[in-house]
């Protein structure tokens, strides 16, 4: 597949712009070439526009190749760099399976692409014929989230396969929740595919939400042209630092994830417990959803509780739904003393 063919016209003729990091790079004793105040060190820099300490040490721990990686302002920045780089205002679609992470269609409607939604079946589940059957000359990208925001399930991996191998547009296959899952990533398998995108950030299994850090792997294609069109420091120096900090301490995340996951099994026993849970779905992520008799009444007696969860009442197949993130064993236990009294 050539990814040059699916590009915006605009983007593939497009000039990026060219700041004083990308022009030199390497180490100098005397920097007067980017107008930057001589005082303040080390914050007065610009940080690397390409963040290749950090690709390096994502590589090693991923096992994917640098020129494959981008990286962002969190996951939502290359969601929102995909639509500009492939898809036409008002002329292009994408189609995405439905519940899933509301910042795809969000990005949809910004920038004025139509967003086709083909429902989950009754496990949650996805059909590579029906998203293909959606799709027509004009379908750009296709959208998977795999464990699913917010069902929690893995995605059927021959599904994604074949969807992979017969969508002529790009797939972009969001992994964010793939460190609690028992499936493997596909992060590995990106030199099979042209067209596949995975998704997957610091803000979960590695405890970083705060520093606003995503992953995107791709070919170096793809990822060229993300970087053609990103701002030019979009990574600013404080997450890069904490970013390589965290990546050094790989073992204490790998702690936290067993740690979850155990916590995972725990709650969901206490939950089924429970007279209030109607069902509880089955998840790969650090949360759970589960049906409760009134979902808009427990959330609000949890809130008024000073328990915050996630009301997903008004979301496609998710009706009288509540999602509930695994916490510390203390937080859990807070939450299901409260539910006992509801």
């Amino acid at each position: 597949m050539d990814i040059k063919n699916l590009l915006r016209k605009n983007i593939a003729n497009l000039q990026p712009y060219s700041c004083a990091r990308d022009e030199f790079k390497g180490e100098a004793s005397v920097y007067l070439d980017a107008n930057e105040n001589p005082y303040n060190a080390p914050y007065n820099r610009y940080p690397d526009p390409l963040q290749w300490k950090v690709k390096e040490a994502i590589s090693e721990i991923k096992h994917v190749p640098t020129v494959n990686i981008f990286l962002g302002n969190g996951s939502d920045e290359p969601i929102d760099l995909l639509y500009r780089a492939f898809c036409e205002p008002r002329i292009d679609n994408v189609v995405a399976i439905e519940p899933t992470y509301g910042m795809y269609k969000v990005c949809a409607n910004i920038n004025d692409i139509e967003y086709r939604k083909v429902l989950l079946n009754n496990n949650f589940d996805f059909s590579a014929e029906e998203m293909l059957q959606v799709a027509d000359d004009n379908t750009k990208l296709m959208w998977l989230c795999s464990p699913n925001n917010p069902t929690g399930n893995s995605m059927n991996q021959h599904e994604i396969l074949k969807l992979v191998q017969n969508f002529k547009g790009i797939v972009v296959l969001d992994e964010a929740y793939i460190d609690f899952s028992s499936q493997p990533s596909f992060a590995k398998r990106i030199h099979e595919f042209d067209n596949l995108v995975i998704l997957q950030t610091f803000s979960k299994a590695w405890g970083s939400a705060a520093i606003r850090l995503g992953m995107a792997f791709a070919s170096v294609e793809i990822v060229q042209a993300l970087n053609k069109i990103k701002y030019p420091y979009n990574i600013n120096i404080l997450t890069q630092k904490q970013a390589l900090k965290a990546l050094q301490e790989k073992e204490q995340v790998s702690n936290w994830v067993k740690i979850l996951t155990s916590e995972r099994s725990w709650l969901i026993e206490e939950l089924k417990k429970l007279d209030l849970i109607c069902h509880i779905y089955p998840t790969d992520a650090n949360f759970v959803l589960v049906k409760v008799d009134d979902a808009n009444s427990v959330y609000q007696y949890l809130v008024n509780k000073s328990i915050v969860v996630r009301n997903r009442n008004t979301v496609s197949l998710c009706l009288g739904c509540i999602r509930i993130t695994v916490g510390t064993r203390e937080e859990n236990e807070v939450l299901i003393e409260n539910l006992k009294g509801y």
